[in-house]
């Protein structure tokens, strides 16, 4: 069986997001983050997003963008702390934050990717995280219900990927894209290395290429790449 091309252009392929939609974008601090996908949308100007990413970037950089632009309504995040715009915007009710413990987030990202409701669990009890949230009682003791995430488009940047979009991930790059990309509706996934089905090792596939829908090519990385060479 011929498996399909899936590369497209970064407007066409940005150009699946709508209004509204809720995006999760991949990303550890610098490393995994699609900087050259998110710069398109913020020239293609969506707007009333929902955005679930591990952090905020810094200001100036990645997300920040969406948020100065006034593309962003909501931000599913673990942390603010290097982004004062962010911090400030969440201050002043322009966009709404909702905190996860970092582990609680990728978990209700896996849960959303397998088709799971959510899970349970004792992290935050008792605290400001459980703030709304629902409370059972099991086997003696209280646990949180967290429920899963799962977003409308999911923006990922991979160290290598093929035409069919199998994606290979580099060190903290595996936090939260592969996760990402299986709790999607669409998928695209950016990569300056496009090579043909066969040229990523089986054993070196972190994402396969089922769970893709879009492969962007890149040929010049977006010069925020570079904080990585500080």
């Amino acid at each position: 069986m011929r498996l399909g091309d899936k590369r497209a252009s970064i407007e066409a392929a940005i150009g699946k997001v709508s209004d509204g939609a809720t995006i999760m974008v991949g990303g550890f601090g610098v490393p995994g983050t699609p900087f050259n996908l998110i710069a398109e949308l913020v020239r293609q100007g969506q707007k009333g997003l929902t955005l679930i990413k591990n952090d905020a970037n810094e200001q100036g950089m990645g997300i920040d963008h969406l948020l100065a632009s006034g593309q962003v309504d909501r931000l599913i995040t673990t942390h603010l702390g290097l982004n004062a715009n962010a911090i400030a915007m969440m201050n002043s009710g322009d966009v709404e934050v909702e905190f996860c413990a970092q582990g609680i987030l990728a978990e209700r990202i896996r849960c959303g990717g397998a088709g799971l409701k959510g899970f349970v669990t004792d992290i935050a009890i008792d605290t400001d995280l459980a703030h709304g949230k629902q409370v059972v009682a099991m086997d003696g003791a209280n646990y949180l219900i967290e429920t899963a995430l799962r977003a409308d488009n999911a923006l990922v940047h991979a160290e290598c990927a093929d035409v069919f979009g199998n994606l290979c991930f580099t060190k903290t790059a595996r936090n939260f894209n592969p996760l990402m990309a299986m709790a999607a509706d669409c998928v695209v996934a950016q990569s300056n290395q496009c090579v043909a089905v066969g040229g990523i090792d089986a054993d070196a596939v972190h994402t396969p290429g089922a769970f893709v829908d879009h492969v962007v090519p890149i040929s010049l990385l977006h010069e925020e790449y570079a904080v990585v060479r500080r």
